[in-house]
């Protein structure tokens, strides 16, 4: 894998990340803690991950009900 491919991977996991959040944020759910997982990031072929990380479950209960 190429740094390149590798950089292009992790500009693309930051963008996901932007959309899911705005995304969440119109059904007004927050989750505190979504970003990119880092250590996928320090691996030597980086595969990056999203973390969505924890939330309430009155935050979990909306989540789920916006899915549905």
């Amino acid at each position: 894998m190429t740094a390149r491919h590798s950089a292009h991977c992790a500009e693309e996991a930051e963008e996901v990340v932007e959309e899911l959040r705005a995304a969440l944020a119109k059904a007004g759910i927050t989750l505190p803690t979504l970003r990119v997982d880092p250590v996928g990031l320090a691996r030597e072929a980086p595969c990056p991950l999203v973390e969505l990380g924890r939330c309430s479950t009155e935050t979990a209960r909306r989540l789920a009900a916006a899915l549905r």
